[in-house]
């Protein structure tokens, strides 16, 4: 069974990290039930800055995943899809140029990650 990632707030309290707030403690309470005895967990920490996150960027490629996968698209065309419902593009030259979700505020991929959950909801593929 393929799971989407997971993303929690911790906080640096005390010398240790804590879960940011209530909401945080519930996503991690519930991942945890999710897994089966036995599984291998990878974890990345990263430091929250007002760029785009690498954890945004992961959730978004397997979001898109997920959805081209269920409509039978290819990832690249969906990764377009999103990025021009995430008004992502401009045109130069006369042809559309997408931009590298690399090159996203926080904000940009939060939009992308929003209209890839759109498109899912449309289709029939629940991201949520």
């Amino acid at each position: 069974m393929s799971r989407l990632p997971v993303t929690l707030v911790f906080v640096k309290k005390g010398g240790e990290l804590v879960l940011a707030g209530k909401l945080d403690e519930v996503k991690y309470d519930t991942f945890v039930k999710s897994v089966n005895e036995g599984d291998r967990i990878e974890v990345t920490y990263e430091v929250q800055v007002e760029d785009g996150s690498y954890s945004q960027i992961s959730k978004l490629h397997a979001c898109i995943r997920e959805v081209a996968k269920s409509t039978g698209s290819s990832f690249e065309d969906m990764k377009k899809e999103v990025k021009r419902r995430a008004g992502l593009t401009t045109i130069k030259g006369g042809e559309e140029d997408y931009r590298s979700f690399g090159d996203c505020s926080k904000e940009e991929l939060s939009l992308a990650i929003q209209a890839v959950i759109e498109i899912g909801d449309f289709v029939g593929c629940n991201l949520r």
